[in-house]
């Protein structure tokens, strides 16, 4: 059977943590992750297929305080033009780096950078205009805080800090001036960050497109930070000011190309459950039922596991489902052929 496989990465792919976004910071990072792609292009051989989605929060996150600061000057962007703007950002960043990476192989692999057969999509993701999180933003963006420096953003900017659901504060929910608690306090002195509305992934608008290009062969980026997220009103696409997260639309993007396979690459090793308490315990593998026991229990904080389990879960559930894992991307090959990372496996 061909492997079809789906690799969603998260943020340090392309951004680590301590650093500050710059493009020669960006490049080298997508240049490491290149060599770690193009390795996996190896093993897998020319008769699979590969696609790659991708996050986008710190550079959304970071364009848009630029469109805010520089409102007095220039139009500010919406933040579906935003997302537009970093998948072409990111996409361009990461099919540069492949397409070098792949010229310097003496295999099968050196013709898909001397041929460009490396392609990045700017595509929308459907999204349902009354789904919920547009009442309870989740989706965090751009960097962390700590406890000071957000209440600071509340007084200064008029941000609000950890709302609650429903129609207060609508209008700021609506803009994105929301701050959250998305990491333990005792794991972090920066555990606070913006956070946006961030509605399920219905379907990927171009998946026809997509699956094209990978039948043929080529090494296809897409879905890149979740997707530019569009409703539909009387027949016609409109984009609306959330970022859908990218695990989730990954998994509706491995279902539109009839991925058997699906990997989430990320920056930890393994699932925890305990996660910085005295029994925090890692997971080599669980199945679907106990994944969504733990879900049920709270183990997994939104805006870092939560989605990354559900995202597994979808996926396993559906008809083409055989592997799926969360792993790190430094190793993304133990994780392929299941030597590392957490399984999520059928009950």
């Amino acid at each position: 059977m061909i492997r079809r496989v789906l690799i969603a990465m998260g943020g340090n792919a392309i951004k680590q943590a301590d650093e500050r976004g710059t493009s020669e910071e960006q490049f080298r990072n997508c240049e490491e992750t290149a060599k770690i792609i193009v390795d996996l292009l190896g093993s897998l051989g020319p008769e699979n297929r590969l696609a790659i989605t991708h996050g986008n929060g710190p550079q959304s996150g970071n364009l848009l305080v630029q469109q805010e600061e520089a409102q007095d000057l220039v139009p500010p962007q919406d933040l579906d033009i935003i997302g537009a703007m970093t998948q072409g950002q990111i996409g361009y960043m990461l099919m540069r780096s492949l397409q070098n990476e792949l010229v310097k192989c003496t295999d099968w692999r050196r013709e898909l950078g001397e041929k460009g057969r490396v392609v990045a999509f700017v595509n929308q993701v459907l999204v349902d205009k009354e789904d919920p999180d547009f009442l309870d933003p989740t989706k965090p963006v751009g960097e962390f805080f700590s406890k000071e420096e957000a209440e600071k953003l509340v007084e200064e900017k008029g941000y609000v800090l950890n709302p609650p659901a429903g129609k207060e504060y609508l209008d700021k929910k609506m803009k994105g001036m929301v701050i959250k608690q998305v990491k333990p306090l005792e794991s972090t002195d920066r555990p606070f960050r913006r956070v946006v509305p961030s509605p399920d992934p219905i379907r990927n608008i171009e998946s026809e497109a997509i699956k094209n290009m990978l039948d043929m062969g080529y090494v296809v980026i897409a879905s890149g930070g979740g997707g530019i997220p569009v409703i539909k009103e009387d027949g016609r696409l409109r984009g609306v000011f959330a970022v859908i997260d990218k695990d989730l639309a990954g998994e509706r993007m491995a279902e539109a190309i009839d991925a058997n396979e699906f990997y989430i690459l990320t920056d930890i090793d393994k699932v925890k459950i305990n996660f910085h308490k005295p029994d925090e315990a890692d997971i080599d593998r669980m199945t679907i039922s106990e994944a969504k026991k733990y879900l049920d229990e709270g183990h997994f904080l939104a805006g870092s596991m939560l989605t990354k389990v559900k995202a597994c879960i979808r996926f396993m559930e559906g008809a083409n489902g055989k592997k799926a894992f969360i792993g790190h991307l430094a190793h993304a090959k133990d994780v392929l052929y299941g030597r590392g990372g957490t399984e999520i496996c059928r009950d």
